[in-house]
C-alpha cells in the first residue's frame, strides 16, 4: 500500500505533479501551513473542511454575514446529520466566548462578509476559540493569503474559492483549504474519502492564474479604491461599504490586520428602490451581471442582505449594489457608472 503523501503515485484521485505543485504553492503562501487540499469548488472546500472537524452532536458557530451557500449547507445538510449551526454578530469580537457551549466545536468566519463587508476581529476570536479547544475556519476568498495570512493570525483552516482571485480568468471552478499540522491529516482524509479531486488541466489553469496574482490584486485594489472614493462623492450614494474606507464596519480592524484590499465592495443607493436599482444595473455596459467575482471583468449585482440574517438585523435603508472591479481602465468604468446614474435618476 502506497503511503498517502503527495509526490508518490498511487491512484488518479490522489493527484499528479500538476495538482501537487499547485497545492505546494498555496501552502507556501500561508506561513505555518502543513498542506493544502484542492476541491472542485469553493463550496466543496467549505463543506469538506467542516465535515473534517465536526461530528453528530456538535455545534458550529457561523458569522451572520456568511456566504449564503455556507448557510444553506449548514441548515439543510449538517442539521439532519445532528450538527447544529448558530449564527453570531460578525462584530462580536472577544464577546464570542460568551456564546460558547460544551457542544461548540468549530467557528466559521468570513472576513469581510461578501455582501456587507463587516471586518471581523479574527485574531481575537481565534484566541478565544483556542482557549476553549474550538477549531476556527475562515473563508478568506476576499483577501487571499496575500492580503491576510490567516494561519499567522490564528486561524486553523483557511479556505478560498480559488475560482475567484487565484484562477483570475473566470474559466475554472476550484476551492482550496490550507491548514497546519494539527488538522492536516483529518482534512486530507476527509477530502479523499469523499472523492474530492480536481483535474490536472484545471490545476494547470489555476497555477497559471497564481503566477499573476500579485499584479492582478494590486490593480484590483487600486481601481476599486479609485471607484469607491468616486462613489462617495455621488449625491445618489448613501454609504460605500469598502473595508479600506473609515465608514465600513470593522475598518480599524482591517487597517490593523490586512495588507491590502481587493476589488469587491458594496454601496447603498440612498433614495433608491428595487426598480431604480434595476434601471441602474441594466444601464451598465462594461459591467457584467454575475455572482462569481474575482476574474478580470467587472461585475454588478443587486444584493438584499436582510434575506440572509438571523442573529442580526440589516436595517440600512436604500437598495444595495455589489461591485467587483476588474482589470478594465477605471476611468472607463467610472464613465459607465456615471451613465448608469443618469438612468437611475430618471426612474427615482
Amino acid at each position: 500500500m502506497s503511503s498517502n503523501e503527495d509526490g508518490k503515485f498511487f491512484y488518479g484521485r490522489r493527484g499528479s505533479p500538476t495538482q501537487w505543485s499547485l497545492a505546494e504553492a498555496l501552502t507556501a503562501m500561508e506561513p505555518g501551513a502543513a498542506g493544502t487540499m484542492l476541491y472542485p469548488s469553493g463550496v466543496a472546500a467549505i463543506a469538506c473542511a467542516m465535515l473534517a472537524v465536526l461530528k453528530p452532536g456538535d455545534e458550529v458557530l457561523m458569522t451572520d454575514s456568511s456566504y449564503d451557500p455556507s448557510r444553506s449547507y449548514a441548515d439543510a445538510f449538517l442539521k439532519p446529520m445532528g450538527i447544529t449551526a448558530r449564527y453570531y454578530d460578525p462584530l462580536i469580537g472577544a464577546d464570542i466566548s460568551d456564546i460558547f457551549t460544551e457542544k461548540t466545536k468549530a467557528i466559521l468566519l468570513e472576513s469581510p462578509g461578501s455582501l456587507t463587508f463587516e471586518v471581523q476581529d479574527v485574531p481575537t476570536i481565534c484566541r478565544a476559540a483556542k482557549d476553549a479547544g474550538i477549531v476556527t475556519l475562515l473563508d478568506n476568498t476576499w483577501a487571499t493569503s496575500r492580503f491576510f495570512p490567516a494561519l499567522e493570525k490564528g486561524v486553523d483552516i483557511s479556505i478560498v474559492a480559488a475560482t475567484k482571485y487565484i484562477v483570475g480568468h473566470s474559466d475554472v471552478m476550484m476551492g482550496a483549504a490550507t491548514t497546519h499540522a494539527k488538522y492536516w491529516t483529518r482534512l486530507r482524509r476527509t477530502a479523499q474519502q469523499l472523492g474530492q479531486v480536481v483535474s490536472p488541466d484545471d490545476a494547470y489553469l489555476a497555477a497559471r492564474g497564481l503566477r499573476t496574482l500579485e499584479v492582478r490584486l494590486k490593480q484590483h485594489e487600486q481601481s476599486a479604491l479609485t471607484i469607491a472614493h468616486w462613489l462617495k462623492d455621488r449625491p445618489e450614494v448613501g454609504l460605500v461599504l469598502h473595508p479600506a474606507l473609515p465608514e465600513c464596519p470593522g475598518h480599524d480592524i482591517w487597517k490593523r490586520d490586512f495588507k491590502g484590499s481587493s476589488g469587491l465592495f458594496s454601496f447603498q443607493l440612498g433614495q433608491g428602490d428595487e426598480k431604480s436599482r434595476a434601471a441602474f444595473i441594466d444601464a451598465l455596459t462594461l459591467f457584467g451581471i454575475g455572482y462569481s467575482w474575482g476574474g478580470f471583468e467587472s461585475l454588478a449585482l443587486p444584493v438584499d442582505p436582510e434575506k440572509y440574517r438571523t442573529a442580526t438585523q440589516w436595517t440600512m435603508e436604500g437598495a444595495l449594489v455589489r461591485l467587483h472591479i476588474g482589470l478594465e481602465d477605471p476611468d472607463d468604468l467610472i464613465a459607465d457608472l456615471a451613465k448608469a446614474f443618469e438612468h437611475y435618476n430618471n426612474v427615482s
